[in-house]
Order: structure tokens, then C-alpha cells, then sequence
């Protein structure tokens, strides 16, 4: 699920200010960024790399794609291309970040989902 970022985007998730999910912070600990508060070049060409290198995999029912760099795990909202729902990469106004050890495929194979979720 890894693949090396360009400098630019690495220097971008590095330097961004990433907003903590409060609402999320007892069952899914995550941060993200919105579109209209960063670099808008640079967050679309972030947005199309997660889709091109991102993997597939489940959130409950929901199958998202996913892209690892270092110990984090980012990802959009955005479904399959097949899927009533999608829309194209311009489109996204939100990337989503959380530890490798939040996502719902750990915290499944550790037995740490969430209750009543």
C-alpha cells in the first residue's frame, strides 16, 4: 500500500495543518484538511495520487481507498467508479489521516472496533 511521494506532496503532509476530528475521537481517531483551507494545487494532486496508488480495502461495509506513507494511512470519501456516489477527483474538498494502527482492518484483526458504532 506504500508508494513514495514527490517531495512536494511530502513537504505538503508534512507542513499542512490538519484539523483533529473531534467528533470522531472516541470511536475513529483521525485528522483531515479541507480543500479551501490549503494549497488547492497541491491538494488535488495529493487527492489524485490516493486514488492511483491507494489500495482498496473495507471500512465496515464501505470499500475506500487507502494510501499508507510512514506510520499514517490517508484517504477520501470518494467510492467506486461504478458506484452512484462517485465523483471525479476535482471534485473532493476532504483528505482524511490516521494512525496505520486506527484504520478498521487493524482494529479489526486486533479485536478494537469501536462499540455501538
Amino acid at each position: 500500500m506504500e508508494n513514495n511521494l514527490s517531495d512536494d506532496l511530502k513537504h505538503f503532509i508534512d507542513t499542512v495543518e490538519w484539523t483533529w476530528a473531534k467528533t470522531y475521537a472516541d470511536t475513529w481517531p483521525h485528522h483531515y484538511i479541507v480543500k479551501e483551507r490549503v494549497d488547492e494545487e497541491l491538494f488535488l494532486k495529493f487527492v489524485l495520487h490516493i486514488r492511483e496508488y491507494g489500495k482498496w480495502e473495507l471500512f465496515y461495509n464501505t470499500p475506500l481507498k487507502y494510501f499508507k506513507q510512514d506510520e499514517n494511512v490517508y484517504w477520501t470519501m470518494v467510492p467506486k467508479e461504478n458506484d452512484s456516489k462517485w465523483y471525479p477527483p476535482e471534485e473532493e474538498d476532504i483528505i482524511n489521516c490516521c494512525s496505520a494502527n486506527d484504520t478498521y482492518a487493524t482494529r479489526l484483526h486486533n479485536g478494537t472496533l469501536p462499540e455501538n458504532t
